[in-house]
């Protein structure tokens, strides 16, 4: 089955995603901030991405996903730029922000909040995914 690894500074948010998708079958890989996460994407070569945006900085997700997705003919991480990219996160619900996918600003495939139950968050991968 397809390999997912999520990127997020909090074990409690990563193990709750964690589980409902290792129970229908998904290889799951995480790490704690983005240098972890570009390390890791390496190793395991995901199917998806599950993204937060507040990790060490305030904006740290929007900054990773503009380098998976930076399509310069020589980026670093060219070979993963269609990856799909989940944004999990509660920056609409601890902050003012409003943010949604922009192919510019925040190159990502999706947004959910991080209240999104775990049904919820099994068909936004399943449709990523397809």
């Amino acid at each position: 089955m397809a390999k997912i690894l999520m990127i997020d500074d909090d074990p409690d948010v990563t193990l709750a995603v964690q589980i409902p998708l290792e129970s229908v079958g998904y290889e799951f890989y995480s790490a704690g901030n983005s240098a972890e996460g570009f390390e890791r994407l390496k190793e395991v070569n995901p199917d998806l991405i599950i993204l937060d945006v507040m990790m060490e900085t305030a904006t740290e997700g929007f900054h990773t996903s503009l380098i998976l997705r930076d399509p310069a003919p020589d980026s670093e991480y060219a070979a993963y730029r269609d990856v799909p990219i989940l944004m999990l996160t509660s920056v609409h619900t601890t902050t003012p922000l409003r943010f949604a996918p922009d192919e510019d600003y925040l190159p990502v495939d999706a947004f959910l909040e991080k209240s999104a139950g775990p049904d919820e968050i099994l068909a936004k991968v399943e449709e990523l995914l397809k």
